[in-house]
């Protein structure tokens, strides 16, 4: 930071009443006037840019108005993911309250992601006249010319990329439509969802429905789906954890109970951690249409059912995962030093390749795809970091592919055995390529703070900030110099340190870092991130540790901390 933008930040601070710290992140993140801080942290829905200029817009709600004037029955599709579970869950509530007999359905991970032909059927066999999609449906050409031969319309409501050929859809909105003119391009499928049911009340002038009832699945979706966090998405996040926190429908209360998650406010890392992976966890080990049934319960005697299910299938996930991560990161570190990790395994369950795939890019730094074969083939699942598109990525690579799709942040693949190391040869090369003229990756600390500053007060500062996620991340605070007083290990593999210095004590965590535990005594260093961490109705701040190094001079390597400077921020921080 410059002495310019450090006097900015000074003077800032003092107008707006904010600690220094958090003046010189937001003025460092590009917010150098009163007036461009207090809309950052304060976003409203009323900022929303208006749906026009979405492609097909008035051609679906044209489609939709006759249906619900004629009463038709309407199928909803979503896909097995969290964004797709509650895409399906906004348009089903959203069509039933203004009439709509629906029928809501989602994806079955065996069967593959996307809109099958099948269900096209069963949605015809029902009586349906009309599906509507929710985070598919674009490039499910096979299913689309099912529907035109039994005669229903198909309207998709989706963000993965659009590819070449023959429209087949009744209606697309799709932000990467190249006709689409929505100046927002990041939304989640569920964000779309939203607009259409807010779009089709002031078409039908209803008064008798409120959409904002839905952000609370909107939030969910779009920071499980980890689109950019910003612009459009901020606003509905923002809405919607307070939405959220109200926690108005059974199937809420019963995910909040079995999170453990009290009457606090939620944050976007409840979501993340501790919500969004139950709700994944029915698509991805059985049957997603449990997440479903469990949003769209009414009641909170069927909501505890569902939700004690789904629980029941999220620790068969987690056990699942970690034999699964075990194994990948053996193979992983075979391949720690190329522009990318690409690895797979002999039946390494499909349904947690993107959590390991996430896992590995946070362990290495770059980006990680992980496939999971059965037999002759396998299916996976891709998770990147900055500047790597994903969706490019698997396009340049797609002659080694049998199936690939999604987005430039996350994305999935279906590949033969015989096909892989080709494939892994050729993505290698392309990232590489698109990486070559970078350094190391670096890490970007906010700022350097003293132990004793460490408060719920300051917390809750850093707390205006959010929702964090990807295009807006959690600010990262060094400290120094840090005295553990107690460590012990928490659950599987976490690491819980008691630290002091002269003149304060504070309570840290670190996730998956037991290996690392210093033991009672040491000095080390942390870059972490400030929480409120709530306990039977106390609360308190507590570290959550990314990095951590000993200052032993008996320990391997030298922590970078040494010479960051005052204002937290050092261009050659870097890690590999």
């Amino acid at each position: 930071m410059t002495e310019a933008d450090e006097t900015l930040a000074e003077s800032l601070a003092a107008r707006l009443k904010l600690r220094p710290a958090v003046a010189r992140i937001l003025v460092a993140r590009g917010f150098v006037t009163p007036e461009a801080i207090a809309k950052f942290l304060g976003p409203r829905l009323g900022e929303l840019r208006p749906p026009a200029g979405m492609a097909d817009l008035e051609l679906v709600l044209g489609r939709l108005q006759l249906a619900l004037s004629e009463r038709q029955k309407i199928g909803v599709f979503g896909d097995y993911d969290v964004d797709g579970v509650t895409s399906a869950a906004v348009l089903t509530l959203g069509l039933r309250a203004f009439g709509a007999p629906v029928i809501p359905r989602v994806a079955a991970r065996q069967s593959g992601y996307g809109l099958p032909p099948e269900i096209v059927d069963a949605f015809a066999d029902a009586g349906c006249s009309l599906i509507v999609t929710g985070d598919c449906g674009t490039s499910d050409v096979a299913a689309l010319r099912r529907a035109r031969e039994r005669g229903l319309d198909v309207v998709v409501i989706d963000h993965h990329q659009v590819p070449s050929g023959e429209r087949l859809a009744f209606g697309m909105i799709n932000p990467h439509q190249p006709e689409d003119r929505f100046p927002f391009k990041g939304l989640a499928s569920c964000g779309i969802a939203f607009y259409l049911m807010a779009a089709l009340r002031s078409r039908l002038s209803a008064t008798t429905f409120d959409p904002r009832e839905l952000l609370d699945l909107v939030a969910i979706g779009t920071i499980g789906d980890l689109v950019p966090l910003v612009d459009e998405n901020r606003i509905l996040v923002a809405a919607g954890l307070k939405v959220l926190s109200g926690r108005r429908r059974p199937g809420i209360r019963a995910l909040a109970a079995l999170a453990h998650l009290e009457d606090a406010p939620f944050t976007a890392d409840d979501v993340s951690f501790r919500m969004a992976p139950r709700l994944n966890a029915a698509g991805r080990l059985g049957d997603a249409q449990l997440a479903l049934d469990l949003l769209l319960a009414a009641t909170d005697a069927e909501a505890a059912r569902l939700g004690e299910r789904i629980d029941d299938v999220n620790r068969e996930r987690q056990r699942i995962q970690e034999q699964v991560w075990l194994e990948a990161t053996v193979e992983a570190e075979r391949w720690a030093d190329a522009p990318a990790i690409v690895v797979g395994g002999q039946g390494w369950h499909h349904g947690v390749v993107g959590i390991i795939a996430a896992r590995l890019v946070d362990r290495f730094g770059k980006p990680a795809v992980v496939v999971g074969f059965d037999g002759d083939s396998g299916r996976g699942s891709a998770r990147t970091t900055g500047g790597v598109n994903l969706y490019e990525s698997l396009a340049s690579t797609s002659a080694h592919l049998l199936r690939f799709g999604g987005h430039a942040g996350a994305a999935g693949l279906s590949v033969a055995v015989d096909r892989f190391a080709p494939f892994r040869d050729d993505f290698l090369a392309e990232v590489g390529r698109l990486t070559a003229s970078r350094s190391a990756p670096v890490l970007e600390v906010d700022a350097l703070v003293e132990l004793e500053d460490v408060n719920v007060a300051f917390a809750e500062e850093l707390q205006r900030l959010g929702p964090y996620g990807a295009g807006n991340r959690e600010p990262l605070l060094a400290l120094r110099g840090l005295l553990t007083e107690e460590t012990r290990i928490l659950g599987k593999g976490h690491l819980h340190l008691a630290v002091t210095t002269d003149a304060g004590r504070g309570e840290a965590i670190a996730f998956n870092m037991a290996e690392q535990d210093p033991g009672r005594g040491a000095t080390i260093d942390l870059l972490a991130c400030l929480e409120v961490d709530t306990f039977r109705g106390a609360r308190r701040s507590r570290l959550r540790v990314r990095h951590l190094w000993r200052q032993q001079a008996e320990a391997a390597g030298t922590s970078p901390l040494a010479g960051l400077g005052s204002n937290g921020i050092a261009a050659d921080l870097s890690f590999e």
